[in-house]
């Protein structure tokens, strides 16, 4: 483990001289995308930040205050397993690779480009939040979430570097040229060019969207690239921080709005400044429909590909009991001349189709535990993931109009109730509006709770941020 190299990691960089010339030229690159891009007007503060220092379950973090542009990025992998196989496809019972294969190397890299490429996304996403943070907990939480998102682009890069040769090269290149949003050069993906304006779209990312990339990194697990499968098993071990600050957010803005119904009396919270359980709605409809086109289309070649040569597999792969896939079925809806119909099409065709189910599932349950928070209250609403054909832009669904319970709707009848279904300008000037930023010790906006706990076992009235004045 060479924790303490300019670039800590756990590969034994320093005996491949050409691999670590190639990432500390790539490092200064790295540093100048994060000071154009990254969080906006706190890189001098100090953050009390965990970092990655091992890869034992036990004690693989350390905690302390430190500058985010000294954050010590690393290059980490789980450990390797002894004789490892293919765990499905068609080279199911081999030997798990250690090298590219050279029939697969364009599909490799391209999952791998396209991984990373949301890793600084989201970054860029979420560049200006500090500058309204609810709390310094939130704000701490917001940067942790930041700087490992950037150590997930660490991971990426050195599979390209190390495996890829000058193409390698190249794409960690372009990982840094494109920009969220941008109409010239946007990211890969169309969630992350979605805007990351106020704290609750960042909650709802960090729940629904960083959820999409826990499946996909779970998928990515499975490969049967062994350095692939290492990295993405150690990554989930961040993932997971990211997903709690956005379930536990979403859900403290539900308990704001829920102590304020219960103290006044009054349904309307937006009346005395938070954010009524009906906007929630509406944005979770936004983020957990924008999330679900991640897992791409219902029916793909491509994930038949990806199983197939044993890339990228199915959630909890050794759980299932035919790992070939060769003989399944999966039922889709389609639509001809007379309607939608449902039609089974070959299993390896609808992987996304399987992933998602599983993703759809694990939402389901976060919904859960936010209605049982509704239900203590003794409040009758009941908060609700739309129907997967709701507002999708991809696949089956996409050239179509539904609403929130899957009817379809005529283009005529979507424009007339989209702000129905989804945040208008109304709720999102409302929201903007209560984004003042709270950055004094142990303070917190009103339009938001406090949380059941602090970090690592420290108060919520703790300096998380020391800031520069």
């Amino acid at each position: 483990m060479s924790l303490y190299e300019k670039i800590p990691n756990n590969v034994n960089l320093s005996s491949d001289k050409r691999l670590l010339r190639a990432l500390e030229h790539w490092l200064p690159n790295y540093m100048k995308w994060w000071y154009d891009m990254g969080p906006a007007g706190f890189q001098a503060d100090q953050v009390y930040l965990r970092t990655a220092v091992s890869v034992e379950p036990g004690g693989w973090a350390h905690f302390d205050y430190v500058k985010m542009p000294d954050y010590r990025w690393g290059i980490f992998l789980a450990p390797p397993e002894k004789d490892r196989i293919v765990g499905f496809g068609d080279s199911y019972g081999k030997r798990a690779w250690q090298e590219v294969p050279g029939e697969f190397r364009n599909m490799l890299r391209r999952i791998i480009v396209t991984q990373g490429d949301t890793e600084p996304a989201s970054v860029e996403q979420q560049r200006l939040l500090g500058h309204s943070a609810p709390s310094l907990y939130d704000l701490r939480n917001l940067f942790q979430v930041n700087v490992e998102e950037g150590r997930h682009l660490w991971a990426m890069v050195y599979l390209l570097h190390s495996h890829f040769g000058r193409d390698g090269r190249e794409e960690t290149e372009e990982l840094l040229e494109r920009r969220s949003g941008s109409s010239d050069k946007p990211r890969i993906l169309g969630a992350f060019n979605e805007p990351i304006d106020d704290w609750l779209s960042f909650f709802m990312f960090t729940t629904f969207t960083d959820r999409d990339g826990k499946y996909q990194l779970l998928a990515l697990a499975e490969s049967g690239f062994d350095p692939l499968s290492r990295t993405t098993r150690f990554m989930l071990t961040e993932e997971a921080h990211h997903m709690f600050v956005g379930e536990s957010g979403v859900g403290r803005v539900v308990q704001r709005a829920c102590e304020l119904m219960r103290e006044t009396k009054d349904d309307d919270v937006r009346r005395h400044g938070a954010i009524d359980l009906e906007a929630v709605q509406r944005y979770i409809n936004l983020w957990f429909s924008v999330s679900l086109d991640l897992f791409g289309g219902e029916i793909s070649s491509n994930a038949a590909s990806f199983f197939s040569a044993g890339l990228k597999g199915r959630y909890k792969e050794e759980a299932c009991e035919d790992h070939l896939a060769l003989d399944g079925h999966y039922r889709v809806w389609q639509h001809g001349p007379e309607g939608w119909y449902q039609e089974d099409v070959p299993l390896r065709n609808a992987m996304n189709e399987v992933l998602r189910d599983a993703y759809i599932a694990d939402c389901e349950n976060t919904l859960g535990r936010w209605n049982k928070m509704i239900q203590r209250y003794g409040i009758p609403f009941e908060l609700r993931l739309p129907d997967r054909r709701f507002h999708r832009r991809i696949g089956l669904y996409g050239s179509h109009h539904f609403d929130p319970q899957g009817r379809p709707l005529s283009a005529e009848q979507w424009e007339a109730r989209r702000d129905e279904f989804l945040p208008g300008e109304k709720d999102l000037a409302y929201v903007k509006n209560l984004m003042v930023p709270v950055h004094e010790i142990g303070q917190i906006a009103n339009w938001i709770s406090k949380p059941a706990h602090g970090i690592k076992g420290l108060p919520f009235e703790f300096e998380y941020v020391r800031r520069e004045q």
